[in-house]
């Protein structure tokens, strides 16, 4: 099971351990490399959903890893640096970079920065609705329908709804589900049951299409696709 997949490139081995520690404990997929070539590489390989990119790399620096993937696609990149020089942030945002961070940073300012990337990501190339069997999602209009009937649901079994039809297929913890739509400070301070009330009354009003939400045992939820 795994979140967004992320690759984080940084020299500095220490932070590097620091940094992979933090984003999986935070729910995501971490692929990591110390270089610019060995990023490159990865990123060709694994197609990661966000790159969060030291400037200063040997082999290939920051910027030039930047420039190579912004040329192929739109993934997201958070650029580190511990320069502070404007020069440096306007080049690197012009190169394709998504967001800035400079050194040093806390890590729950990085992760906050994470979660808002991606986020912007999914809402600019997600589809506005989604049909599955009897079940029907409209994103904009935030409707729900099973067997062709309405349903009513809250603000937040919509959003539960929508976290699994999203990522259809694969599992979300709990945590992952709670950060999504909480956010991630105050997810902190809510009870994973909470998760399971919301999912129990979505399911109640879905009907038949209900049996798409899987429980997977000691994880959290998936969505069943055809």
């Amino acid at each position: 099971m795994s979140g967004e997949k992320i690759l984080v490139v940084e020299d500095d081995r220490h932070i590097l351990r620091a940094l992979k520690y933090n984003i999986e404990k935070a729910g995501y997929a971490v692929l990591a490399a110390e270089d610019g070539e060995t990023a490159l590489k990865l990123y060709a390989r694994e197609k990661p959903d966000l790159l969060v990119l030291d400037l200063m790399l040997p082999k290939i620096d920051g910027l030039e890893v930047c420039k190579a993937v912004r040329q192929k696609t739109k993934t997201p990149v958070i650029m580190l640096t511990a320069r502070k020089e404007e020069v440096d942030r306007v080049l690197g945002l012009e190169l394709g970079a998504d967001d800035y961070v400079t050194k040093p940073f806390s890590m729950r300012e990085l992760l906050a920065r994470i979660k808002a990337v991606l986020r912007r990501a999914g809402e600019n190339g997600s589809p506005t609705g989604m049909t599955f069997g009897g079940l029907e999602v409209d994103f904009e209009k935030y409707e729900v329908k099973s067997g062709g009937r309405a349903v009513s649901l809250s603000t937040k079994e919509f959003a539960f709804l929508k976290c699994l039809v999203q990522a259809a297929g694969k599992a979300l913890t709990r945590e992952q589900l709670l950060d999504k739509i909480w956010g991630y400070d105050k997810a902190l301070e809510i009870d994973t049951n909470t998760v399971d009330q919301h999912v129990a009354r979505l399911r109640g009003k879905l009907g038949a299409e209900a049996a798409r939400i899987i429980t997977v045992k000691n994880v959290g939820y998936r969505f069943k696709v055809d």
